[in-house]
């Protein structure tokens, strides 16, 4: 994982900062005039920047009206300002004395409200942030059948919140600190003490206070920055929206990392299998889940081989075709004047293309867009003889199957996948395919995700945690937790069927 960086033992609700970041403080002055021009100066003058000047020049509130929240503004300052002397207003209410000019400038960022008065040397901050939440609702990208329809929203606190309602347990720790020079967004890492591996907790926390950038926008600007190998295809951070996945992954052992403004969570460490995995296969019979997450493995070969596998066919191994097919394929494609190779190129576009446009265009409209450009063009497409009807057929259910992977990231790079095997398929046939996959294979066991093997635990191989790759044993067979995660807590559960021996 690489050499680890000594820190001292840290509180635990102590915000995160990267050195680069930390700013030399500057004392509040005495003088109430140098302390306003001090923060007007560094807010450069920002229309929403109001300044309320108060017992006549001598003090005076300095909040930014876009970010505060009027009736906190009245209830937490004024009803206490109105019967209580300035010296006095700190126990008399909820504000807090802050005697950096700079600091006082980063809580009015984030919607604080700056009281001060001439010859005082600090300034008393009050928390009015306005909030404007969205509705917690079932994230469209992570639809279930059974289990739990609340996801993640945009606000970090309210994210927070749907997370320990779950986790009812002191040992549940979240960490805050700030990414982006400029941004300051606000990130929170969480993680089960006693459970998850220090060592991987301080990884995170060494990746992500290196990041020196000026923005930090989403999730995705975190993984790139984070991540092991940047440019393999394979994603190697979990993506999630869901309350219950984050806390069935975090139970195992894994770290979370959450950003404001984003209602993704990204899950680390991550494994190949971990992104075949869907809270239905939990919330259903063992028997069920088991069968549905064979569909889903068995949709990655589909979707990454079929039409590779066709083109070889046709273009090498006509021989492996049965005979009762030979005359129907060789009809299909002997009017087409290009080889195989363009036509799966060409159609594997085509649905991009109609994917992407689905998904840019308002609901309604992408939908309509999907099954009528879909149907239009395949018909036309075959009709003008540019395309055969085999090729729609193989193509369309390589389509499906890359959407059959609950991750979309995953779903992405498996179609990225397809475009390499085509063209080794169609330079040396089967053998192409063997080659293709084997360099595949080898590069999913040279992977790993903050010191994990992502191909784990097939490689290595480790028999006793098969219960949860291919199939879904039953619940009480799932004594421990997964290898992958290195949780420093081996053990989930104790036997839990024992009532049948009595």
């Amino acid at each position: 994982m690489g050499k680890l960086r000594k820190t001292g033992k840290k509180d635990i609700n102590e915000p995160l900062t990267s050195e680069s970041e930390q700013k030399p403080s500057v004392p509040v002055t005495s003088s109430l005039k140098e302390n306003i021009e001090y923060i007007t100066k560094e807010l450069r003058n920002s229309n929403d920047l109001k300044l309320r000047i108060l017992e006549e020049g001598k003090a005076v509130i300095v909040y930014l009206e876009s970010l505060a929240d009027q009736d906190k503004i009245h209830e937490k300052f004024f009803e206490a300002y109105s019967r209580t002397p300035n010296a006095d207003l700190v126990n008399a209410s909820s504000g807090k004395k802050m005697d950096d000019r700079e600091k006082i400038i980063q809580v009015l960022l984030q919607g604080h409200l700056a009281f001060g008065w001439e010859g005082s040397t600090y300034m008393l901050t009050f928390n009015t942030t306005a909030s404007f939440n969205s509705s917690v609702e079932e994230p469209d990208s992570e639809k279930v059948v059974r289990g739990s329809h609340e996801g993640f929203v945009d606000n970090i606190i309210i994210n927070i919140n749907l997370i320990r309602k779950r986790i009812e347990n002191k040992k549940l720790v979240v960490k805050f600190m700030d990414l982006g020079k400029e941004t300051k967004t606000k990130i929170a890492v969480i993680y089960m003490d006693g459970i998850v591996n220090p060592k991987c907790v301080k990884e995170v926390e060494k990746r992500l206070m290196a990041i020196s950038t000026d923005s930090i926008i989403s999730p995705g600007y975190i993984e790139e920055f984070i991540e092991d190998h940047a440019y393999s295809p394979f994603p190697q951070m979990l993506y999630t929206e869901r309350p219950d996945r984050t806390v069935a992954n975090i139970m195992d052992g894994r770290v979370g990392i959450l950003a404001e403004g984003s209602p993704t969570m990204l899950l680390a460490p991550a494994t190949f299998f971990a992104f075949y995995q869907s809270p239905d296969d939990y919330n259903s019979r063992w028997f069920t889940g088991t069968f549905i997450r064979l569909i889903r493995l068995f949709s990655f070969l589909i979707a990454i081989g079929l039409p590779a596998f066709y083109i070889s066919i046709v273009g090498f191994h006509f021989e492996v075709i049965p005979q009762d097919l030979v005359i129907p394929v060789k009809s299909s494609i002997n009017d087409i004047a290009y080889p195989p190779i363009v036509e799966a190129l060409v159609m594997v576009i085509i649905i991009e293309l109609i994917r992407e446009a689905g998904i840019r265009l308002p609901t309604p409209v992408g939908q309509t867009i999907g099954i009528v450009g879909g149907l239009v063009i395949g018909d036309a497409i075959v009709r003008a003889g540019l395309v055969s009807n085999f090729m729609i057929i193989v193509v369309a259910l390589t389509a499906i199957a890359s959407f059959v992977v609950p991750s979309n990231e995953m779903s992405t790079t498996l179609r990225l996948l397809t475009f390499p095997l085509i063209i080794f398929s169609a330079t040396l046939g089967f053998v192409g395919i063997v080659f293709g996959m084997l360099l595949l294979l080898i590069h999913l066991c040279r992977l790993e995700s903050f010191g994990t093997p992502y191909f784990s635990p097939m490689a290595p191989l480790h028999i006793r945690y098969l219960k949860d790759t291919f199939v879904r044993f039953p619940l009480f067979k799932m004594n421990r937790r997964p290898k992958d995660t290195r949780s420093i807590k081996k053990t989930a559960q104790k036997r839990s069927r024992e009532w049948r021996k009595r």
